[in-house]
């Protein structure tokens, strides 16, 4: 036979023995819409780690179907069915002669991967918790001046603009400096491409102030890669405080929970930083009112003291100056009683010396009847004092006597 025809007699013995509908779980390996609205997927089951695939089936779903399934899934889960997603599938199976087994998607499970996802971010916060890190950036205190900013986000995407326009145009007039770190912010490179903005951030983190990581609107199906614990753990280890704006107000992921800051929206993000720093600036102009009203004060009572002391100071000049005027007066009749009293003192002693002197006074001696010899204007003490054949002279109270030594005769 053809292959056709054994193609064909598979056909029909599955269709025979499998005609009913049947629900399966597994993950989108890979999922496509195609030409008129037709999706195409790959459905596979993987290991308990989740490593290696068990089983795997091509699966379809008619355009006519499709709009409606995809757009309830979309209204309850806020996914679309995409590649990674975990479902659960209503299906029928099929077999064609060209195209083989597959498996023809009749609805799919809203609440599986709503439970799913739920499951996947409380495993990826548990093991943040166990690792010890969930809190790690939530404890770092947060810059009283948050002026340096530095940004994650697509450098084309409309809520980085918003962030953008909404700090420079703020209503106080403060200024920013943000600078972009650009990142893949939906599609299979989000986790790599975060991570790497976040490295070369902390690589200077010394020169920011925090981090924010942005993204607008757009499929809320999107977010879910930013479901990682590779990117929260990133997120969490991080050197400098990260404000978180992901999405819409109804998203939530698991960035939220290991940020220091969880806000909605990149406008958000922008709202949070200039209000912390209109409080800063609220609070420097208090400072500076209280500052001036200090020194108004200060300058007040320094006046106020100089004007007294200027009353004042007259009188306590006038005291003082009689004070000493006082004292100087004391001081004046202290000297003049002690120099009078030197002064008798030293006449006193004067009058002694001027006795005593009186007393040795040779003329004194002479009237008592002594004599005084020289010898060349000399007093001869000893014989030892003249020659012979020298003059010798002799003073008396009425004359003197010259005498030539005719012998010294020296005991």
């Amino acid at each position: 036979m053809t292959l056709y025809e054994l193609n064909h007699i598979v056909r029909s013995v599955l269709e025979a023995s499998l005609d009913e509908e049947y629900w399966v779980e597994g993950e989108f390996a890979d999922a496509s819409v195609g030409f008129g609205g037709h999706f195409y997927g790959e459905l596979v089951q993987k290991d308990g780690q989740g490593r290696n695939i068990l089983a795997r089936a091509r699966v379809t779903c008619w355009a006519r179907n499709y709009n409606i399934v995809s757009l309830r899934f979309q209204r309850e889960t806020g996914e679309t069915l995409r590649r990674g997603l975990q479902v659960k599938l209503l299906v029928k199976v099929t077999f064609h002669e060209q195209y083989g087994y597959a498996l023809n998607i009749i609805d799919v499970d809203s609440t599986f991967t709503l439970g799913d996802m739920a499951r996947r971010r409380r495993e990826i916060l548990n093991q943040l918790q166990e690792d010890g890190i969930i809190n790690d950036n939530k404890e770092l205190p947060l810059p009283r001046l948050l002026r340096r900013i530095a940004v994650v986000s697509s450098a084309t995407a409309a809520g980085y603009g918003d962030f953008q326009n909404q700090l420079t145009n703020n209503d106080y007039g403060l200024h920013f400096q943000a600078q972009l770190f650009p990142a893949v912010m939906q599609g299979t490179n989000v986790e790599e491409s975060v991570m790497n903005a976040l490295a070369s951030i902390a690589d200077e983190a010394e020169q920011w102030d925090c981090v924010v990581i942005i993204r607008g609107g757009g499929a809320t199906g999107d977010l879910s890669d930013f479901d990682s614990y590779s990117l929260a753990a990133a997120v969490a280890q991080m050197p400098v405080p990260v404000i978180v704006g992901i999405g819409h107000e109804r998203d939530e992921t698991v960035l939220d929970f290991v940020a220091h800051t969880r806000v909605k929206t990149p406008t958000a993000a922008a709202a949070f930083i200039i209000d912390r720093q209109a409080q800063e600036a609220a609070l420097l102009d208090d400072l500076y009112r209280r500052i001036l009203r200090s020194a108004e004060n200060s300058i007040m009572n320094a006046r106020q003291r100089l004007e007294h002391i200027q009353k004042v100071l007259p009188l306590l000049f006038a005291g003082f100056k009689d004070r000493q005027e006082r004292q100087m007066e004391l001081l004046k009749h202290r000297l003049l009683t002690a120099s009078e009293r030197r002064w008798e003192q030293e006449h006193h002693r004067h009058e002694l010396l001027r006795k005593r002197l009186e007393g040795v006074n040779p003329r004194i001696l002479l009237q008592r009847g002594y004599s005084i010899t020289t010898c060349g204007g000399r007093v001869v003490r000893s014989p030892k004092d003249v020659a012979e054949g020298e003059v010798i002279t002799t003073s008396l109270q009425e004359g003197e006597i010259y005498s030539k030594v005719v012998l010294c005769k020296k005991n």
